[in-house]
């Protein structure tokens, strides 16, 4: 009797521990280890649209299912989308160098007018030029006036702060966009909503960065490149010319660019002075810097979806910032997750095809970015 107790005690034992055993033994993960790497780190490819008509006007009132994205060549799941009724961001450049004229009532007026014609909601940083001094050398410089806000009293308060400076540091201001107004991803319903516009004439003459390097950051932001190209060529090489002493100068760094772009060799003379610099070859330094600054412009406007507004003054400023608020009220945005899941840093096309729509409709989109890099 004994006997048979204790083997039964034993049984039971035995099958407790055999439970216990089978529940700390750890369950197979449900998702592989590097699938969830992947998961968390896919960025979103944000993809600004603007349909218009072949009279130009643009096309509203499209849906997502309208929409198709493919990612060079292969179809990709849009998983975002927002119509033009959706708020935009918007970092407002005013160019308050000398190269404007430094007509800061003008560009005062033009700034406001564009402000005015946004729709509630949207929200604006302004950026301009100033010149700060540092061991006792004057430099121009980039400034954040305000940062994003859709407070138009305090937009307005900071217009009337903006002053002029005595340099173009014009890549540095596209830099300071990147890299302080859009640093962190857009949120809700700004997501794949983001614009740059510029008032300038696009000469660069003081930046410690170059245009490649602010190229590159703005692509990464994913934000719309718009200009409202102010000419001042003609105001600049009426001052460009005679007594090197008295007459507007070339920076150093403009006669370096320029040289680099037209290919300069070794048997080429060459100088850094302004002053050792002839009236016709200042003349074709003009020339071609403010040819490389319309390139440039054009560049980064095509590739992120944008467009390059031409304005023969500041008085024809208003006029063009009035299309560019018109056309950001008027764009779509797109979002998805690529499928290809390599972290490789190529470069990627991105084409955008609209369903339904009349022969002669013209589609502007963001035409690719680069991929994140392990």
């Amino acid at each position: 009797m004994r006997c048979g107790r204790a083997m039964l005690l034993l049984v039971f034992l035995c099958g407790a521990f055999s439970i216990l055993a089978a529940a700390q033994v750890p369950k197979p993960p449900t998702q592989k280890p590097e699938d969830e790497v992947i998961r968390v780190d896919t960025e979103l490819v944000e993809v600004p649209v603007v349909i218009t008509d072949r009279a130009g006007r643009p096309v509203l009132n499209l849906r997502q299912s309208n929409f198709a994205v493919f990612e060079d060549g292969k179809p990709q799941q849009v998983t975002e989308f927002g119509a033009t009724s959706a708020p935009f961001e918007v970092a407002l450049l005013l160019d308050t160098s000398g190269s404007t004229r430094s007509e800061l009532p003008l560009i005062r007026r033009a700034a406001q007018g564009f402000i005015n014609s946004l729709r509630p909601g949207d929200r604006v940083s302004i950026i301009a030029f100033r010149t700060e001094t540092k061991d006792g050398r004057a430099t121009a410089v980039p400034e954040i006036v305000t940062g994003l806000t859709d407070d138009r009293a305090a937009l307005t308060a900071g217009l009337d702060k903006i002053s002029t400076s005595n340099g173009t540091p014009y890549y540095d201001g596209l830099l300071k966009v990147a890299e302080k107004i859009f640093s962190q991803s857009a949120k809700g319903e700004f997501r794949g909503r983001r614009a740059l516009v510029a008032l300038t004439d696009g000469v660069d003459s003081t930046s410690l960065s170059d245009f490649d390097e602010a190229r590159e950051l703005l692509a990464a932001t994913g934000i719309i490149c718009y200009f409202v190209q102010v000419n001042t060529r003609d105001f600049f090489e009426e001052n460009l010319l005679g007594d090197c002493h008295v007459a507007i100068r070339f920076s150093a760094a403009q006669i370096r660019r320029y040289y680099k772009k037209i290919g300069a060799g070794p048997k080429m003379e060459t100088t850094s002075d302004f002053c050792q610099l002839g009236n016709f070859e200042r003349l074709a330094v003009s020339k071609r810097l403010y040819e490389l600054a319309a390139e440039e412009m054009n560049a980064l406007a095509k590739t992120s979806g944008g467009k390059v507004f031409p304005a023969a003054d500041l008085g024809e400023a208003r006029a063009a910032f009035k299309n560019v608020a018109d056309e950001i009220g008027t764009k779509y945005s797109l979002g998805y997750y690529s499928s290809n899941e390599k972290r490789d840093g190529s470069y990627r096309q991105i084409k955008v095809d609209v369903k339904g729509l009349p022969a002669g409709t013209q589609i502007r989109a963001r035409e690719g970015y680069t991929a994140p890099a392990h």
